[in-house]
């Protein structure tokens, strides 16, 4: 299995600012009632990460307390308590706060006192705790319910009634408490309004709609504001926008990815963080979008440069830029390379002196056991297609002369099979970083289907041949 790995990754550290230079200790005191002793552990966020930031000890009475003499950075922590129970609070630089609350409803017996954005935060968490039982009764009604009967237009309308009242809540906090973390963190969780557009025939304007929302969406991120990062809420906002409002194309992800990362260039942390993250999410082999790495090296291409990755060094970064330079000649759409090498015989084959309307290119490693259980069903769909205008072109990596040899032998493959132990044949040609690979090519030579399984290699055809007759 040939597997090449991407040689950046996320640094759980946070620059030198003024919160790293404050001196103030952590002190945080909670006793919840009845919870048992044992020990505790406080998980930090940063994006979609967790890590360890420190431990504490509970006694038999249920209380504990965390005392640090350099402070937490300021963001989203948890505390994991016995019996699979966690406790969630947000802090900034006062990180001092006292709590008290019942194992049998913690966020609805919570009392806070001290540092302002733990006693802000879990008075939301208390107010929402006080809808939670009511919302769930409505919701449950509402989905044993007709849209058009009186029961769920009741239910609807409290539904909104209670929705209403938590957002109220949270707009009085936010006047009240403008500068607050907690402010700018729920600020930034927040989403936009659905604005109805309509067509000129009365229509509803979906598009539009969903152009107006995702244009909209990051409105209140305040992305000078590090802090944020800290938090499950940027990440959150960030999967939802790149993985659920836009098509999970190649070519719809890279234009909004592209706009976004741009967007926030001037705000470094931020532009370190979404141009990792989208790269990361879209790797190869990270992916379930047919191509997703296409949106991988288009965003390495344009933002891993050395006047602008500031995180990592140009000789890493270089590296970088070739092996997405690797991968750019065998993305959907492109032209597939030619490739000419020597067959178990000696005798040269290429792609091109095909003739047959389709060619699969299968790309295998002998000791590969994925390789091993697909080549049967590989050599069966040739046997299958052969006469119906579909050949095959087998190109071995990641071995030698005699195991690819006997491989060809073991599995009676009848099609034509190269191999190249320089790998100047292939180089820079196929991509490959886990064997096996299939590649689809039409009779133009454009590759149109890639990192398939050979059970779906027959709908690929099927396709195909009816483009061909129209």
């Amino acid at each position: 299995m040939l597997k090449l790995r991407l040689v950046f990754c996320f640094a759980l550290v946070y620059s030198a600012t003024v919160y790293a230079q404050n001196t103030d200790s952590t002190y945080i005191d909670v006793t919840i009632e009845g919870l048992p002793a044992g020990k505790t552990k406080l998980v930090g966020s940063f994006g979609d990460q967790n890590y360890l930031a420190d431990s504490t000890v509970i006694d038999a009475k249920g209380h504990f307390v965390l005392r640090r003499k350099k402070p937490l950075f300021p963001g989203y922590y948890t505390f994991l308590l016995p019996g699979s129970r966690y406790l969630p609070f947000l802090v900034d630089l006062d990180q001092k706060f006292t709590l008290r609350a019942k194992v049998s409803d913690i966020f609805g017996t919570a009392e806070v006192s001290g540092d302002l954005n733990p006693v802000l935060f879990f008075e939301n968490m208390k107010f929402q705790a006080s809808q939670e039982e009511e919302l769930a009764t409505l919701a449950d009604q509402m989905s044993k319910s007709a849209t058009n009967t009186e029961n769920y237009k009741t239910a609807k309308a409290r539904q909104t009634e209670l929705l209403a009242q938590r957002k109220a809540q949270l707009e009085a906090t936010f006047k009240k408490y403008p500068n607050a973390f907690f402010t700018k963190f729920k600020i930034a969780g927040q989403n936009p309004d659905w604005v109805e557009f309509k067509k000129p025939n009365g229509d509803t304007d979906t598009l539009r709609q969903l152009g107006h929302y995702r244009g909209h969406f990051f409105d209140g991120v305040d992305f000078t504001d590090e802090r944020l990062l800290y938090t499950p809420v940027i990440v959150n906002k960030l999967r939802r926008y790149i993985k659920d409002l836009t098509p999970q194309r190649p070519d719809s992800i890279i234009v909004v990815a592209d706009a976004l990362v741009r967007k926030v260039i001037p705000y470094k942390e931020y532009f370190k963080f979404f141009a990792n993250w989208i790269a990361l999410n879209y790797e190869n082999g990270k992916t379930t979008v047919m191509d997703g790495e296409a949106v991988y090296v288009h965003i390495v291409q344009n933002f891993f440069k050395p006047e602008l990755a500031f995180w990592d060094t140009p000789a890493n970064l270089e590296k970088l830029q070739k092996h997405v330079w690797e991968m750019e000649a065998s993305l959907l759409g492109k032209k597939g390379p030619d490739v000419r090498a020597q067959d178990q015989y000696g005798v040269f084959h290429s792609i091109y002196e095909k003739t047959a309307p389709i060619i699969v290119i299968f790309m295998f490693s002998p000791d590969c056991e994925h390789c091993q259980k697909e080549s049967p069903e590989v050599q069966a769909l040739y046997e299958k297609w052969k006469d119906k205008g579909v050949d095959f072109y087998g190109i071995a990596v990641n071995t030698n002369d005699a195991d690819w040899k006997a491989f060809i032998e073991k599995n009676k493959f009848t099609f034509t099979n190269v191999f190249d132990p320089t790998n100047r044949a292939i180089y820079a040609k196929y991509f490959v970083d886990i064997t096996p690979e299939l590649y689809v090519l039409n009779q133009d030579r454009t590759i149109i289907a890639k990192n398939l399984h050979p059970n779906q290699l027959e709908t690929i055809f099927e396709r195909e041949f009816r483009k061909m007759k129209h």
